[in-house]
């Protein structure tokens, strides 16, 4: 049980009453994110999270980047304005779902076998959940952060942000003034050891992104003639090379430092190079740490021909490349010399890799505040083999974290829920994230 939270007066449901309620909420507004200028739904979440936080006194601003495409910001005063701000963002858009793989259907928001079910209830309706609850919660009961805290529900994560932080940090970059540190996605979730250490993965470091589109020129013919210049043949013979190729291993400070980590609490070593051995140690956390000790290229799209009779001139492919901070040159030439020379390379999308250090007085906090709810929890720092709206706010100097934090089940599939089929979230880890997350306003 934790401890009562002194201080909290006020009328009005608490952040842990509330909180379950708006991510429902959240959910069922399909906000899916096709990769092109359509976003359903973005401006409906922009709008209802500006009235989450106006019924409580804030004064929000929504910011449409292209029909549609809406991000809302808000900014709370805290005791001391003169203290450097912080940062929380969250995304508000989800990667598209087919019901029909479903077994709830997801923008239903149901609640079954103790979870939240739908798309987004891990990526990331969860964490702006959360930030909701405890906001309103706080704004309720009169409970001033100690520093002004910037809050950021954006758009078009998903796709790169074009449309939602890249935008706001290249047209509105004032809306972040004094801002220095930035918590968000994908981080202080737990992962139990044994009944005596959970570990809770706080993201200090993520992979840059190259996606890219792959072209090889033939020529084009008849299909029944020999044709020893097919593009889709070379195409494929390059694209098959290349999914089938295994970087090598680079241990980079932030996962030498989780392993490290990782074989104290195990009580025993941990070799990268025997990949096989250290990630059955793992658990349901393999898939995320497993690519981060590599670099990656994932074909994950074809395209070729209009008739089944005749050799198209062109083929296409495009590639989810992800490199470690520190080895982008290596990673586009190995790219070059495996794809050989009749393939051109072109990127769709390409942002950089970030690391930053486990250390300062916000890693305390995090960590006083996941004890106080957790005893026998320990933060510790960890690499994301994606890449969030972190990379944008990087550019204005704000050092940014993974920190939306849940306690999980030991047999829940964290890695497979997100993008996944049957994404969803314990009730009682989004309660206990509004928790950590209240204490660690007071700290931070």
């Amino acid at each position: 049980m934790s401890e009562s939270k002194p201080g909290r007066s006020g009328t009005g449901p608490s952040a842990e009453d509330e909180v379950v309620d708006l991510c429902r909420d959240l959910i069922r507004i399909d906000t899916s994110n096709y990769g092109d200028h359509s976003g359903p739904g973005e401006r409906a979440a922009a709008e209802y999270v500006a009235e989450k936080l106006a019924e409580v006194g804030l004064e929000p601003q929504i910011f449409e980047s292209h029909k549609g495409r809406a991000s809302t910001v808000a900014r709370i005063e805290g005791e001391d304005p003169s203290r450097p701000a912080l940062l929380i963002h969250g995304h508000t858009d989800v990667v598209p779902a087919d019901a029909d793989d479903w077994t709830h259907h997801p923008f239903a928001g149901e609640i079954a076998d103790g979870c939240l079910w739908g798309r987004g209830a891990v990526d990331m309706k969860d964490m702006d959940a959360m930030t909701l609850a405890v906001v309103r919660d706080r704004m309720r009961s009169g409970r001033k952060p100690p520093r002004d805290v910037v809050l950021a529900f954006l758009a078009d994560e998903e796709a790169g942000g074009t449309y939602g932080a890249r935008f706001l940090v290249d047209k509105h970059p004032g809306l972040f003034d004094g801002v220095t540190e930035a918590i968000s996605e994908v981080g202080g979730f737990s992962f139990t050891v044994n009944e005596n250490l959970r570990l809770y993965l706080v993201e200090t470091a993520q992979k840059g992104m190259h996606w890219m589109r792959l072209t090889v020129e033939g020529t084009a013919g008849h299909g029944s003639m020999t044709n020893t210049d097919n593009a889709i043949t070379e195409l494929c013979e390059a694209v098959g090379r290349l999914g089938r190729h295994r970087f090598p291993v680079r241990v980079t400070k932030t996962v030498r430092s989780f392993l490290d980590e990782l074989s104290d609490a195990l009580g025993t070593p941990l070799d990268p190079e025997d990949m096989e051995a250290t990630l059955a140690k793992l658990g349901g956390i393999a898939k995320l740490i497993g690519a981060t000790l590599r670099n990656t290229a994932a074909p994950t799209m074809l395209g070729a021909g209009y008739k089944v009779n005749v050799i198209p001139g062109q083929a296409t492919a495009h590639v989810d490349g992800r490199f470690l901070p520190g080895y982008e040159e290596e990673f586009l030439a190995d790219l070059d010399r495996i794809l050989g020379p009749k393939v051109k390379r072109e990127d769709v999308h390409a942002d950089k890799a970030l690391e930053t250090s486990f250390d300062g007085d916000l890693v305390d906090a995090m960590q006083t505040a996941l004890r106080a709810e957790d005893p026998i929890a320990r933060a510790v720092p960890y690499m994301l083999s994606g890449g969030t709206d972190a990379k944008s706010f990087d550019d204005l100097g704000i050092r940014g974290f993974g920190f939306a934090p849940l306690k999980l089940p030991p047999e829940l599939d964290f890695a497979g829920m997100f993008h996944g089929v049957d994404e969803r979230v314990p009730l009682d880890g989004l309660k206990f994230g509004a928790r950590v997350l209240d204490r660690f306003l007071d700290e931070a």
